[in-house]
């Protein structure tokens, strides 16, 4: 069997510095002085739950945490990947609402088709995201417990509380597949085309695709090759699919461009903000996947050597 060599990921270490909470988990049912309270509103804490664990009798019914009860050590507060996702994305994050079967191309041809992914429910046809990121989560621990209370006359249901945090450190791990960046698959046989295609439509939406990769960076040649049988490397029958495979520097130039653009990734709320400071990447070519996070003294921060090829024409 043929061995793949190159790399095969790019993985990356990420930290990010901002104030306050950017992502909340919404109202949280607590206790109060022995009364449950549906008034306080919590950011989202890893591991965190609101039950003691005491059960009150043969009922089950579980007694509920004081809102003061958080150890912001055991249960840090954290951003999660899908609201990174949205941001990371929001200049094509409501686009997808307006994708269908006719316009698919278009979809493909840009950072969303090529790096986020997407699913059109009304087709099936999807890309997987090749771009893998865990939560951002807190390194600090700055919370706090506040009261509010609401103007006019005053009563019980007049105040209400929050978990509230100072300022904030994150970290965060991901990891860019060489293997599913390089393949556009346009073939229903296992579930995964990308869009349906008609008869010598194929030529057409590679070059759309090529042409949208040139745009991100004019001084590279990157290439986007349509063929009716890629075959992964290593299958036994070697039954392939229609599909697109990019070469070398298509690969590169949307590599560069999503971690420019999580390098240049912010997100300010009302009352609080984050901001990406630093960003360590790791051209992986061993099969230690995210090495930076257990052996960062192995990494490779520059890109030596080629891409692992995966699909192959047949």
């Amino acid at each position: 069997m043929e061995k793949i060599t190159g790399i095969k990921s790019v993985d990356f270490k990420i930290t990010a510095l901002g104030h306050g909470v950017v992502n909340w988990n919404g109202p949280t049912t607590l206790s109060n002085e022995g009364r449950t309270v549906d008034n306080h509103t919590m950011p989202k804490l890893r591991g965190y739950t609101n039950l003691t664990g005491k059960i009150k009798d043969e009922t089950g019914y579980k007694y509920k945490k004081e809102a003061m009860d958080i150890n912001f050590k055991e249960t840090p507060l954290y951003i999660s990947q899908n609201c990174i996702r949205h941001h990371l994305f929001r200049a094509q994050a409501f686009d997808l609402h307006f994708a269908a079967e006719k316009n698919l191309e278009k979809v493909l041809a840009s950072i969303t088709g090529l790096v986020r992914g997407y699913v059109v429910p009304s087709s099936q046809c999807k890309r997987t995201s090749p771009l893998l990121l865990e939560d951002f989560v807190d390194q600090l621990g700055n919370g706090n417990f506040e009261q509010f209370g609401q103007a006019g006359e005053r009563d019980s249901s007049s105040f209400f509380s929050k978990t509230t945090f100072g300022d904030t450190k994150y970290t965060s791990y991901g990891s860019i597949s060489i293997e599913q960046l390089q393949f556009i698959s346009l073939d229903n046989k296992f579930d995964r085309a990308a869009m349906v295609i008609e008869d010598n439509q194929g030529e057409s939406i590679a070059q759309k695709v090529e042409s949208f990769i040139k745009t991100l960076n004019p001084e590279r040649n990157p290439k986007a090759v349509f063929h009716p049988n890629y075959v992964r490397k290593g299958t036994i029958f070697e039954v392939g699919e229609v599909g697109i495979l990019l070469n070398s520097d298509a690969v590169r130039s949307l590599i560069d461009v999503t971690l420019e653009m999580l390098h240049n990734l912010s997100i300010r709320q009302a009352k609080a903000y984050m901001y990406v400071d630093k960003i360590e990447v790791d051209y992986n070519n061993s099969n230690q996947m995210m090495r930076i996070k257990r052996t960062p003294d192995q990494i490779s921060s520059q890109s030596e050597g080629d891409f692992a090829t995966y699909f192959e024409a047949k």
